[in-house]
């Protein structure tokens, strides 16, 4: 394994009632709190009335930010940032998925500069001096953003997604309670759920490939999302399948099975350009991509993706050689995607071939673990592989 250093401050408080902890982590914070949400999904299912109440109790002044959307626009953090700074806030408490707690993350951080938080961070990825303190009640499991320092916010106007992170945008704490992700819709169960895989695979599928236990990690935690999902989406309420996948969904990306690992991303910044232009939800445009960007590279780590045929999807060796099983492997991914709900192809998400070059030349290029820095060449080939479904 590669050198590390690991932390992460952020406190979990998981479970059936956790937000019970609600009043005495707020009694610890000043008296101007920011609540921020989506929505109105959390006033119909009680999180809401069960927040303001826990603000009440703690003797919080409550400011609202609501309406904040998927792939949340840059327009929403300047709202905030105004809010905070007109009423000199001292703590953001933000309820619903990541995308709502991406956006506070970036309200956190500009509220405390007088600096274009766009300009400064998600473009020119400036250094963040103040923050803020932030938390948040998760309601939808998938992006991780509950215990991690990162967030992604969009451009439209532009075409542009982008993503910053630092260690002052941790949370906090983070509210986990399984039973709060009972009301979400399948399509955001499914959603949520490959965008928890493709965080895995981000990072599983990156060097260095002898043996060690962030892989083996990973591959505990894949199965079991896995598994979990195919329970949950035909018990909406069970409650063991919710619990893992909340907790499998935080433990792909706070930080621990990235340790000692390169680390890859690709797929998400191609995803990030097809979304900045068509809006779609980011695990729909993960399920078209990340399985068409690891058949582009797998030539680079036949073992390793053979290895992951076997222990993922149970390929074995008797019919296929080792290529034959990477191959395999990847395909079994995306009919997995399919089998589950999900677009496996650009057309299946309205995104026109016509648009592939106009989107591959807004993707950011950087060295992969596998393979050399990506060219435009590259980026344009998987988009034209994502034209059709993945197979043999």
């Amino acid at each position: 394994m590669n050198n590390f250093v690991f932390q992460n401050p952020t406190k979990i408080y998981f479970g059936k009632g956790s937000i019970s902890n609600l009043v005495a982590e707020l009694s610890k914070v000043g008296p101007r709190v920011l609540l921020t949400y989506g929505g109105g999904s959390i006033k119909k299912n009680g999180i809401y009335n069960a927040a303001i109440s826990s603000l009440a109790k703690a003797n919080k002044t409550v400011y609202e930010l609501s309406g904040i959307m998927p792939n949340p626009r840059k327009e929403k953090v300047y709202q905030g940032i105004d809010i905070c700074k007109t009423n000199n806030v001292d703590f953001i408490l933000a309820v619903g998925g990541g995308s709502v707690i991406d956006c506070s993350k970036f309200i956190a951080a500009g509220a405390k500069t007088d600096r274009d938080f766009w300009q400064s961070f998600l473009v020119n990825q400036e250094d963040c001096y103040d923050a803020i303190p932030l938390a948040s009640i998760l309601t939808l499991a998938g992006t991780g953003s509950e215990m991690d320092a990162g967030g992604v916010i969009s451009d439209f106007e532009n075409n542009l997604k982008l993503h910053y992170g630092h260690p002052l945008l941790f949370p906090k704490f983070s509210i986990l309670d399984p039973e709060y992700t009972y009301s979400l819709p399948k399509e955001q169960l499914v959603y949520g759920s490959i965008d928890a895989i493709s965080h895995i695979l981000e990072v599983y599928f990156s060097k260095p490939d002898e043996s060690n236990l962030s892989d083996d990690l990973a591959e505990a935690i894949l199965k079991n999302l896995i598994t979990n999902l195919d329970v949950a989406l035909k018990n909406h309420d069970d409650y063991i399948a919710r619990s893992n996948l909340m907790w499998c969904s935080t433990l792909a990306i706070n930080g621990l099975i990235s340790l000692g690992k390169e680390g890859d991303w690709m797929s998400h910044e191609i995803e990030h350009a097809l979304s900045a232009f068509y809006d779609i939800p980011h695990g729909a445009g993960l399920a078209i991509v990340h399985p068409n960007y690891l058949m582009h590279v797998y030539k680079s780590a036949i073992p390793k993706f053979a290895k992951f045929a076997s222990n993922i999807f149970g390929i074995s060796s008797s019919t296929l050689d080792e290529e034959g099983r990477a191959r395999a492997g990847i395909i079994a991914l995306s009919n997995y995607f399919k089998q589950i709900g999900a677009p496996t192809t650009l057309g299946e998400v309205n995104i026109p071939s016509s648009e592939i070059q106009k989107i591959a030349k807004t993707v950011n290029l950087f060295n992969t673990s596998y393979a050399r820095k990506f060219s435009l060449k590259d980026i344009e080939s998987i988009l034209v592989k994502s034209i059709n479904h993945l197979e043999n």
